[in-house]
This record gives C-alpha cells, structure tokens and sequence, in this order.
C-alpha cells in the first residue's frame, strides 16, 4: 500500500487495528505500539508537523474497540491520532468506526501471537475465535495487509485467504503448521516474510522488523529506511559508531536556549523564580525565553519549573520523614500552603496523602530496633 501524499495542509494518519484476545502475548502488542510511535517520531523529526503518522486500536475478539485503559497503559488502548495530525486524512486512513464499533477503513491489521503451550492448544485458541479469522479475510479482500507474528499465523491461516501464500514461523511450528495448511508454503532460514497482503515474522525480536515493514507500506520507503537504521538491531552500526566515539569523531550534542535554561532550573529549584536572571543563565532575552518555552513545550518557564519541583518534592515524599514544610522549602517554596495547592495541580493529591500511598521508608518508631 504507498503512502499517500504529504500537503501542506493536511497530515495523513494511517491507522492499524490490533485485535487482543484472551489468549494474546498483550505485551508483544504493546511493543508493537511504541515502535509505531519511534515511527512518528522519527517521521515529525524530518518532515514536521504535517508528516504523515500512524494511529492505531486494540480491539477485542468481536472488532469492538477495548475501553481506555488505567495510568500510563492509557496511551496504548485510545487509537487517537498524534498531535499535529489532520482529521481530513484520506478515505483510506481516516477513523471511521462502524455500527458495530470495528473500523472498516484502517489501513492495516496486526495479530500478537498467542499464549498456548503446545500446537494443539494453539488449534483450540484458533477454533475458538474463527470470528476473528473471518476478519481478517474481510481485511485481506479489502486489499489491506495483515501481519502476523509467530503462532498468530494459525489465525491468519483459518482465514481461508492465504494458500499458495509462504509464512515465517519457528522452526518447532512447521510440521504442525503444514499438517494444517498444506497449501501454504515456508520461508525457510527466514526469520520474516512478505508475500502480498500477508507478513508474517517468526520469533518476537522481529517484531521490530514488522513495524518498518508497516512503516514502507504507509509512510513510504525513505521514512521505514530512517525507521530501520533506529528500530531494528544492526550490530555493525553499532561498532561502527563505537570506534568514532573513541576516537572523538562524534562531538557533543550543542546545548541550545531550553537546554541551558533547563538545566539551571535543575540546579537551582531551592531558589526563588526570576524570569531575568534565568534568561541571562540561558544568554537570551525574556522575551526569546518564553517563546521558546511555549514553542516547544507549550507551557512557561514558570510552569516547566512548577513541574521540577514537584518531582523533587515526590522523591523526598517518599524516602524521608521531613516535613510538608520542610519539603516545601526544599523544592522553593517559602509558603508551605502556596506548596500544597501546586502539589496537588500536578499529582491530583495533597502531599500527605502521596506521601501515604507512595512511601518507602518505614515507620519512624520501627528505627533501629535491634532484633536478637
């Protein structure tokens, strides 16, 4: 599938559908996910905010769109498109939920490999969710892909789509596989293949090899090339870059206005707040301080400083026994109360009662009490 054109008006966003089942590697599935979101990074980084991106869903066995999950598994289940991504996406990427909650329009369509102990139990997940090998073959016929890593391929397979087609599995599934599928042929002494619609990866350190497969697919081939040479493991690169270090062929990363204004901050969160003085710790203007501040970040120094400190505050919460007020005066504030009201912005609790829930350290009359 190619990547569809990059305007100066819109941003396409590609979204793919993750189907988790009861017997799902829901983990696999999720490091899927972050390598999708290395390839937004990645493809912000060189085209900017109006780079094509990938979205994606977490779907149960029936098509529906799983409900949002808890703290920062949130991010994973919610399938909305990366900040800067336009709505007016093509016909073929945009989010557009059916009756029944599944997205008909989502360019791809991802299967994790199954907890099962044996083939046989493999056999019995399949046949327990032939609704979901339905699927797939409503996605296949469609024209869009459907990758597959390790045993997943046995749902793929019930699909009815794929004989004549070859797949990539471990060498202990073959026999079983073929007793099964005897149209479908084998990649032997490869650990992925592509063949059409169906790509398939044999073992989980691939998985990062499916990702820059999807990424050619949609966001094109110089992007899943830059998406490559980052995800996927490449140990000459390695050594390569190894050996220039210790030579001193790479130099430093420049520091840059955030950079330095940052790290002042961090070096001085006790302090009372000065726009000046920080922005002549940065070698800037006020003024060129707070429009770099709110270009890149979108918030205040003021704010970002709010933030440092109270991630200093959550750290003496929990491992000492100082004072609210103490603490408060610690992380720069000379006003215990004016401490807890911006405590309590940022964590959503008051400092006693995180300090309740997240303490490491034992209760004071515990001390020292020797045990003979």
């Amino acid at each position: 599938m190619p990547a569809a054109p990059v305007s100066s008006a819109t941003a396409p966003v590609f979204t793919v559908d993750i189907p988790l089942l009861p017997e799902s590697a829901a983990g696999h599935a999720l490091q899927f996910i972050d390598l999708l979101r290395g390839a937004n990074l990645l493809a912000g980084l060189r085209l900017g905010a109006h780079a094509p991106r990938l979205a994606w869903r977490l779907l149960d066995a029936r098509g529906v769109p799983l409900p949002a999950l808890p703290g920062p598994l949130g991010a994973y289940a919610g399938g909305t498109p990366p900040t800067g991504a336009s709505s007016s996406a093509p016909a073929a990427a945009r989010h557009t939920p059916d009756a029944h909650g599944s997205d008909a329009r989502a360019c791809a369509l991802f299967l994790p490999p199954l907890h099962a102990a044996d083939i046989p139990a493999i056999r019995a997940v399949a046949q327990r969710h032939r609704a979901l090998s339905r699927q797939v073959g409503q996605v296949l016929d469609s024209g869009r892909p459907v990758f597959t890593l390790g045993n997943a391929a046995w749902l793929a397979a019930h699909s009815g789509r794929l004989a004549g087609r070859r797949v990539a599995l471990p060498w202990f599934y073959v026999a079983g596989f073929e007793r099964d599928f005897p149209d479908t042929g084998f990649t032997p002494g490869q650990a992925i293949s592509e063949d059409g619609l169906w790509i398939s990866a044999a073992l989980p350190a691939q998985v990062s090899e499916l990702a820059v497969a999807l990424v050619r697919r949609t966001l094109g081939p110089a992007l899943a090339e830059a998406c490559a040479s980052v995800l996927v493991a490449d140990p000459e690169r390695t050594r390569a870059a190894q050996q220039a270090n210790a030579q001193h062929h790479i130099p430093a990363t420049r520091d840059s206005t955030l950079a330095r204004a940052i790290a002042w901050m961090e070096a001085h969160l006790d302090q009372p707040y000065s726009l000046q003085t920080l922005a002549e710790a940065a070698a800037v203007s006020p003024r060129t301080l707070l429009r770099h501040f709110q270009q890149e970040l979108s918030q205040s120094p003021l704010d970002h400083l709010h933030s440092l400190r109270c991630a200093r505050a959550k750290v003496l919460l929990e491992v000492t026994l100082e004072s609210v007020p103490s603490i408060a005066v610690a992380c720069g504030y000379a006003d215990p109360a004016a401490f807890r009201r911006i405590f309590v912005r940022h964590t959503g609790m008051a400092p006693a009662e995180y300090r309740k829930r997240h303490t490491l350290r034992a209760p004071r009359k515990r001390w020292r009490v020797d045990v003979r």
